[in-house]
């Protein structure tokens, strides 16, 4: 009899002897909240006219180059930049792209390496710096962002000489100076792109690196199959800040390349750069240029905001 009291007593389900959840708290009722922080309808139209306001006033130069740019060549002139076009044109796209195709092809064979390369290195510092414990670790990752302060301008010299001095400047280089300004990107790129990833990375569980060691993975094994998959807000930060800085690129870019390797801004440049401004052909031009950053937004924007706060809210 009482071997069979104590079976009827071990299969008594467990979720039964446990405590119900405690009720959700009510949400916030707006009427308790202080008289100037609640929502009135004359505070609320305020407020949205004036970001309608702020934002029309941000759009003004991206009117004027949409405009300017699909009008008839014949009508564009700065005392009409504001009118809209009579007519839709696109004689100004037609004449300027054959200016910009060459710098075109330079900056993308520029821009897209040097920000993936870029964004893969960071991860790898991002993730060791946050994960792992070595000596001078502590003093390592302050070196590393001290890049992200120096200027281009104060490095503009040794950064020449160098590269003249190992063959990667201008016509001492095969692809006529776009290896060397890919380097520079891509090195000049590793403060910022380590310190958004080390962000990233320091609020991912321990839990998941000791599973993986129990598992038998390595530094590199876990790297590359735990780290890389679960960083991807953090591949779209850097590899918009990169691409971003690497495409609008002049300064290096007219130091470093020769005449047939110069990027798309330096093309741009000569566009509107001539004692006669061709308006139309110049805001063209720079819509055109501007596409594909705004492509890389549109494509990894939603990745944008989560990446750059990973790390931010962490107790």
């Amino acid at each position: 009899m009482s071997r069979q009291m104590v079976r009827a007593t071990a299969v008594v389900p467990r979720q039964n002897l446990s405590r119900p959840a405690p009720p959700a708290p009510p949400p916030p009722d707006p009427s308790d909240a202080p008289r100037w922080q609640r929502p009135g309808p004359v505070r609320r139209t305020v407020r949205y006219l004036i970001l309608w306001g702020l934002a029309a006033f941000f759009l003004m130069p991206v009117y004027v180059l949409v405009v300017t740019s699909f009008k008839n060549p014949a009508d564009v002139s700065v005392t009409r930049i504001w009118e809209l076009p009579t007519s839709l044109s696109f004689d100004n796209f037609g004449a300027v792209l054959p200016k910009l195709s060459s710098g075109f092809r330079n900056s993308l064979t520029l821009a897209i390496p040097a920000s993936l390369i870029s964004a893969l290195l960071g991860c790898a510092n991002g993730f060791v710096l946050s994960k792992f414990r070595f000596p001078f670790s502590n003093v390592i990752f302050p070196l590393i962002l001290f890049g992200i302060f120096v200027p281009y301008q104060a490095v503009i010299i040794p950064v020449s000489q160098t590269m003249t001095a190992v063959g990667l400047r201008g016509a001492g280089d095969a692809t006529g100076g776009l290896l060397g300004l890919m380097l520079i990107h891509i090195i000049y790129g590793l403060p910022i792109t380590t310190l958004i990833f080390r962000n990233h990375f320091v609020s991912m569980p321990d839990a998941l690196l000791e599973s993986a060691r129990l598992d038998g993975a390595g530094v590199l094994r876990t790297w590359v199959d735990l780290a890389v998959p679960l960083s991807k807000p953090a591949f779209a930060v850097a590899v918009i800040w990169q691409f971003t800085s690497s495409w609008n690129d002049f300064m290096f870019g007219a130091m470093m390349t020769s005449r047939d390797s110069w990027p798309v801004t330096i093309a741009l440049n000569n566009v509107a750069g001539g004692q006669s401004v061709p308006f139309g052909q110049a805001m063209a031009g720079a819509l055109l240029v501007s596409l594909p950053t705004l492509a890389i937004y549109v494509l990894l924007g939603r990745f944008f905001m989560r990446g750059l706060l990973a790390g931010t809210l962490q107790d």
